[in-house]
C-alpha cells in the first residue's frame, strides 16, 4: 500500500508538472485580421476588432468577419499610427456606445496626435452613429510613433486613456503644459473630472492624471481600485506601474533602459527623489501590449486574480501571479505559437481571448487544460 501510495502521489505530481510546462489549449476562433490592435465583446460570441489600417470589423466566434464599419472619422495610419484601442461602456447593452482612440491627422496635415472618440454601434452592426471626439492630444507633431493609446473605464464612469511621448518628444513627459507621455482622465461627454489632481495648477493641463510614461499600451483596472498600465521602454526598461492621481513616473529622467544605438539616456539613473518605481521592470524587452486582470477561476484557483500581458518582441503571453503589489512569480505562456500577441481579454464566459498582431491576425480562445 506504502508503494502504491508513493507512485500515485508520483504520478499526480508528474501530472501537475505536465499541466505547469504546457498549461493551455488554444482554439482559433477566427484569422485573416490585418494586424489587429485590440478586441471588445459586444455579445457572448461577438466581439469588436480594431485593425491598425483604420477599419472596425465584427467578428464572431463561427469565424465570420464582417466589412468594415461605416463611420469612423479620419485616421492617420501609417507606423505605429491608425485605429487603436477600442472598449465598450459599461452599460452597452443599454445604449450601444463604445469608444476608441487612434491617431488623429492635424487638419492642415504636417502632424497628428492621439484622439479619444466616442460612437453609437448601430443595431445592424454595419456603421458608427452619434460619433463625438471626447479628448485630443495636444500638440500634435509630425511622428509615426508612440501614440500609447489604451482605455480603462473606472467603476465610476470616468474615461482613462494613456498617450505616448511621441518619440521624437520624450523631454515634454516630465513638462505639465502638454499630453505627451501622459495618462489623463475625462469624464464621458469629455468635460474634466472636478477632482483631477491637477485641476487649477498654474501651467498644468486639466485633464493629466500623471506624467513621466514614455509608450504605454497596455491598461487595466486593477482589483485594488487603482489604474494599472505597462510602459514600453527603449533597450530594455519595460515597466509595469501602478498608477496614482499626481505621480510622476519619471521618463526619462529614470529608466532601466538605454538607447537603441547602446548609449545611456540621460544621466543613466534609476531612481530620482520625487519619481516612482515600477512594480516590476523587463531587461531585455518584452513590447508589451494590451493588459488584463483575469477574474474567473475558469483555469483554477491558482490562476485567478493574475496578470496577464501580451509580448510582441517576446512572442508570449505574460502571466504574473501577485500578492497585493508584489510580482511573485512569471510565466511565459503561448511561446509555442511563434506570434505577436498584441492583446488580451477576459470574456463574459471567464474565458482568456488574445489577438496577434501578424498580416494574417488571429483572434484566439485559451482553454483550461
Amino acid at each position: 500500500m506504502a508503494l502504491q501510495g508513493l507512485v500515485l502521489a508520483l504520478a499526480l505530481w508528474l501530472g501537475a508538472a505536465a499541466a505547469q510546462a504546457n498549461p493551455l489549449r488554444t482554439q482559433v476562433l477566427a484569422q485573416g485580421l490585418e494586424h489587429p490592435w485590440a478586441l471588445a465583446f459586444i455579445g457572448p460570441e461577438q466581439v469588436l476588432v480594431s485593425e491598425r489600417a483604420g477599419r472596425l470589423r465584427v467578428v464572431g466566434f463561427d469565424g465570420r468577419i464582417s466589412a468594415p464599419l461605416q463611420g469612423l472619422p479620419d485616421i492617420d495610419e501609417g507606423g505605429q499610427g491608425g485605429l487603436l484601442d477600442v472598449i465598450t461602456d459599461s452599460a452597452f447593452e443599454r445604449n450601444r456606445t463604445i469608444y476608441f482612440c487612434y491617431s488623429e491627422p492635424a487638419p492642415a496635415g504636417g502632424g497628428n496626435s492621439t484622439a479619444l472618440a466616442s460612437a453609437r454601434l448601430s443595431a445592424d452592426l454595419r456603421r458608427l452613429e452619434q460619433l463625438r471626439v471626447l479628448f485630443r492630444q495636444s500638440p500634435k507633431v509630425g511622428s509615426r510613433h508612440h501614440f500609447g493609446c489604451r482605455i480603462v473605464e473606472a467603476p465610476d464612469g470616468h474615461l482613462f486613456l494613456t498617450l505616448g511621448d511621441r518619440f521624437s518628444r520624450m523631454d515634454d513627459a516630465q513638462t505639465l503644459d502638454n499630453h505627451h507621455g501622459k495618462v489623463v482622465r475625462v469624464a464621458k461627454d469629455g468635460s474634466v473630472p472636478r477632482d483631477n489632481p491637477l485641476l487649477g495648477r498654474a501651467g498644468a493641463l486639466p485633464e493629466i492624471w500623471s506624467w513621466g510614461h514614455r509608450n504605454p499600451q497596455g491598461a487595466a483596472w486593477g482589483p485594488d481600485g487603482q489604474l494599472w498600465i505597462h510602459d514600453h521602454g527603449p533597450r530594455g526598461g519595460d515597466e509595469l506601474n501602478r498608477v496614482l492621481p499626481g505621480r510622476n513616473y519619471g521618463w526619462p529622467v529614470i529608466t532601466h533602459g538605454i538607447n537603441y544605438i547602446g548609449t545611456r539616456i540621460g544621466a543613466g539613473i534609476t531612481e530620482h527623489p520625487g519619481m516612482e518605481q515600477p512594480l516590476v521592470h523587463w531587461t531585455p524587452s518584452i513590447a508589451p501590449s494590451g493588459m488584463a486582470f483575469l477574474r474567473s477561476n475558469r483555469y483554477g484557483p491558482q490562476w485567478q486574480g493574475n496578470l496577464f500581458v501580451g509580448a510582441l518582441r517576446g512572442q508570449h503571453l505574460l502571466r504574473l501571479q501577485l500578492e497585493g503589489t508584489r510580482v511573485l512569480a512569471q510565466q511565459r505562456l503561448l511561446e509555442d505559437l511563434g506570434q505577436r500577441i498584441r492583446d488580451v481579454r477576459e470574456g463574459p464566459d471567464g474565458l482568456l481571448y488574445v489577438l496577434t498582431d501578424e498580416r494574417n491576425g488571429q483572434l484566439i480562445r485559451l482553454l483550461p487544460p
